[in-house]
């Protein structure tokens, strides 16, 4: 895709879609390399970074987040930044602040993107862009990358720099790519991979190597639909039809029930966001909650009642449940599950009140996992759905080793929304 390319479809659709709250015309670089968009939690030089809300976080920052020098310099040319939900605290893509985009599989109904990557999702799904940079606390990259049809992919913390990311939970936030495709993420990821002075940096990643490797002889586990709560009829058809598709890949995919639950990990994972949320955040909800999402303050306010030491308990047993996840997990080259248990919903049924979309891939996050969402198929409504693979940690290249594996199968063939009902 060139540059122009992407401006020319952003000007024709975005106007409803609402991917982007901010364009750059000329984009940022000069190289020859893929298009990206920048989700509006990472600083650049002399754009305000909004963060989701009407009040900037940062209103003219004076220098580019760590990932996008490293894209500007290899090459990659910045089209914008993109919407996210208001302090990226929110999984639905709802943004009562300063509004929401549209999910571009349905342009008859306002239907929920996934967030809190939201814009970058649907800026990607659109075909405004190559690739998007987003971040995930609990599920942003790979929520709104199963809704939305594309691939997102995570990585283990250290991986990346978060350096120039606003942070909502810093415990548990990593920053990945949301791409149109499982070699485009990896590529994305390796180049804004590698240390950056941090104690717990590590890399680069080896793109190339993993998007090569063979797969076949590698032993997968896969979570039973009956143990994964409630699940969507049509995801779970689509879910299961996945399955068969990755054993024809020479992948052993056995049927097996983790030591804990994946939804065990959704309330601690919580604990620990808005606790550190409040932390970071308190004092800019306290001046201006009258322009905030009343959503997003009622989360965080739910970190201003947790204790210090309730807060180290938590982080206690994340430890002791890591260890004892990642010993079980060792057996195995990845788990599968579905990305969401539903589909994107019409915006008029979301209920703040619940996250369903998050509940399969907190996990990855508290136990501190790579992960990849890759299409897998579209609902009898038409709306897509997303296979997650999590991979041992530090283990990002098996994770895209099988993510691109089961793409070459999935029968998904790069497929893009019908935007004509946007224009």
């Amino acid at each position: 895709m060139t540059p122009h390319d992407a401006l020319d479809r952003i000007r024709r659709y975005d106007g409803r879609l609402k991917a982007f709250v901010r364009v750059f015309e000329p984009p940022l670089g000069v190289g020859p390399g893929p298009v990206f968009a920048i989700k509006d939690l990472f600083d650049v030089t002399g754009a305000p970074t909004g963060g989701g809300a009407r009040v900037p976080l940062a209103a003219s920052p004076q220098a580019n987040a760590v990932v996008v020098d490293k894209l500007l310099n290899a090459g990659w040319r910045a089209i914008g930044k993109t919407q996210t939900v208001e302090l990226a605290y929110g999984g639905w893509g709802t943004n009562r602040a300063v509004g929401a985009p549209h999910n571009p599989w349905d342009h008859t109904t306002h239907r929920a993107p996934g967030g809190s990557s939201s814009g970058s999702a649907v800026a990607v799904a659109a075909g405004f862009c190559d690739a998007a940079l987003g971040s995930d606390t609990g599920g942003s990259v790979r929520i709104p990358a199963s809704t939305c049809g594309v691939v997102g992919l995570k990585p283990g913390r250290g991986l990346v720099s978060l350096g120039g990311v606003h942070p909502l939970a810093p415990s548990l936030d990593t920053v990945g790519a949301l791409a149109k495709d499982v070699t485009t993420a990896a590529r994305m990821l390796a180049v804004i991979s590698g240390p950056d002075g941090a104690a717990a940096a590590r890399g680069p990643f080896d793109a190339e190597a993993a998007l090569s490797a063979e797969v076949e002889g590698q032993r997968v586990a896969a979570i039973p639909l009956e143990h994964l709560g409630e699940v969507d009829a049509e995801v779970g058809r689509l879910y299961l039809a996945a399955l068969e598709r990755l054993r024809r890949t020479g992948v052993t995919v056995q049927m097996v029930r983790p030591p804990k639950a994946l939804d065990e990990s959704f309330a601690p994972n919580g604990l620990i966001m808005a606790a550190e949320g409040w932390r970071i955040w308190g004092e800019r909800i306290e001046t201006h909650r009258k322009v905030m999402d009343p959503w997003i303050v009622r989360r965080f306010e739910v970190g201003r009642d947790i204790s210090d030491e309730r807060l180290a308990e938590a982080q206690d047993r994340r430890a002791a449940d890591q260890r004892e996840f990642h010993a079980w997990l060792s057996a195995y080259d990845g788990l599968v599950t579905p990305t969401c248990p539903i589909p994107g919903p019409p915006m008029d049924q979301v209920d703040e009140a619940v996250s369903p979309l998050s509940r399969l891939t907190r996990a990855a996050n508290y136990l501190d996992l790579p992960g990849i969402s890759t299409p897998c198929g579209l609902t009898g409504e038409g709306m897509p759905a997303g296979l997650q693979i999590l991979g041992n940690p530090r283990d990002e290249a098996a994770v895209v080793a099988l993510g691109a594996a089961f793409e070459k199968v999935s029968g998904w063939n790069g497929r893009l929304p019908d935007l004509d009902g946007f224009a």
